[in-house]
């Protein structure tokens, strides 16, 4: 009788222990080195910036020979509402493009959560179905990567971003991608 209740227990433990340990930033990512997938996401439609219309995004958008980053994030996602801040002081920062991609989402409540929180995105790709995230190797909401100027994949954090996260992680990827 005690031995299928220690067993129990045992594994139980085991579970949760694989649930709530680690740190899910640093899950792999084999994408890191490598182009980034080929993708074409249309705008997100009504979202304009000065009267001007906010374009879509695509994988040649990332080879610009710029250093650039990339957000996945969706407006039904509490660490994305989180982590907007910051991607507004990462923008300003890092002085480097900041793309959107949103994941599986209303097109009014994306524009919206972008109207309340403010649009720190140079262009906003629309990823209705979710097939870019997954050649992406996107886990869940958030995810930024860092793309070097030829359009490689330089580094991937999961995960909301915070100040820690720019100053120790997000910035000197982003200055050792420009040379500096």
């Amino acid at each position: 009788m005690i031995m299928p209740l220690a067993a129990f227990i045992a594994l139980a433990a085991l579970f949760f222990a694989g649930l709530y340990g680690g740190d899910p930033s640093k899950l792999p990512s084999v994408l890191i080195g490598k182009k980034v997938p080929a993708f074409a996401l249309p705008a997100l439609q009504g979202l304009v910036r000065k009267g001007v219309p906010v374009a879509g995004l695509s994988n040649g958008d990332l080879a610009s020979g710029r250093v650039s980053i990339v957000n996945f994030w969706a407006s039904w996602c509490i660490p994305c509402r989180t982590e907007h801040p910051f991607l507004v002081q990462l923008a300003a920062q890092s002085k480097a493009p900041l793309y959107g991609v949103n994941y599986k989402d209303g097109t009014a409540a994306a524009r919206r959560f972008l109207g309340r929180y403010g649009n720190p995105f140079t262009a906003v790709g629309v990823d209705a179905k979710g097939r870019t995230a997954i050649d992406w190797g996107v886990y869940g909401m958030p995810e930024t990567f860092i793309i070097g100027g030829d359009g490689t994949i330089l580094h991937k954090h999961v995960g909301p971003i915070d100040a820690g996260v720019i100053e120790k992680r997000l910035l000197p990827v982003i200055e050792k991608a420009r040379g500096k």
